[in-house]
């Protein structure tokens, strides 16, 4: 195994959850061990990628975390509103399914996988109450925002002190949908027109998931929020996209990782 570049990871920071009991991280591609055409710190573990580089990749972020961090746990992600209480740490492959995970242990890294979906980091740092959530549309749609926030609040967290940081995601202007993706949206609320511009084909949308993701965060009473502004499809050196790997016609793919962790 090639190790010349494994602990040379170029973590996107958040400065808005930078908290003295709180270590977070949006990390890119850069670094690790995989190679091909997952080259870099491929975290995927449902990747085709060589599972040992996938694993020895996640031990990398997790100590470059923190070297306190013991654990780095995520969720079988499904795309659902699917969110889970962590009381006790469990480890792939062994996840529970959903799109969320919340937690008030301390040294247990909170992990959430993404290739174009958005990823949101949550931290109340007075209630110590911490969460992570894996926003695609179906699940932004069908309330894994709203989910992962009450599940806070239920945990002894206050929406004023929560802090939310949406990580890099596809852009806008790469996000090209049909007819039946839009009405999706608007038939459950004929504002969120807002969210999509035309596209260059006919009958085709332009959709805002970064902008889209704030919104429903903002409604459910979030005001401290902070939008990473990577777009994820057009920066091929830094991000791992599905949709780049479906237009380039390669077999597969990797998984960039966002963590939190309470310390």
């Amino acid at each position: 195994m090639n190790t010349n570049n494994a602990d040379k990871i170029s973590p996107c920071l958040c400065q808005n959850l930078m908290l003295d009991n709180i270590s977070h991280g949006f990390y890119t591609r850069k670094g690790g061990y995989s190679q091909g055409i997952y080259k870099g710190l491929n975290a995927g573990l449902g990747s085709n990628d060589n599972p040992e580089h996938v694993i020895a990749n996640r031990d990398v972020i997790r100590t470059h975390l923190s070297p306190s961090a013991k654990n780095l746990c995520g969720v079988y992600q499904i795309h659902s509103n699917q969110v889970h209480l962590l009381d006790t740490p469990w480890q792939a492959p062994h996840m529970p399914e959903g799109d969320g995970v919340v937690t008030r242990q301390k040294y247990t890294a909170l992990g959430i996988l993404t290739a174009d979906c958005a990823p949101l980091l949550f931290a109340d740092p007075q209630a110590e109450v911490i969460g992570a959530a894996h926003a695609g549309w179906q699940g932004a749609l069908n309330g894994v925002i709203e989910n992962t926030l009450n599940l806070m609040v239920a945990q002894g967290a206050r929406l004023s002190d929560i802090r939310v940081a949406i990580g890099p995601c596809i852009a806008q202007k790469n996000y090209e949908v049909g007819p039946e993706f839009r009405q999706a949206f608007t038939t459950r609320d004929a504002g969120y027109s807002k969210f999509f511009l035309p596209g260059a084909r006919q009958n085709h949308y332009l959709f805002d998931l970064k902008a889209f993701t704030q919104d429903r965060l903002i409604r459910a009473g979030i005001s401290d929020i902070t939008v990473m502004p990577q777009d994820t499809y057009a920066l091929a050196d830094d991000f791992f996209s599905y949709r780049r790997t479906t237009h380039q016609q390669d077999p597969d793919y990797g998984r960039q990782i966002s963590c939190i962790m309470l310390r």
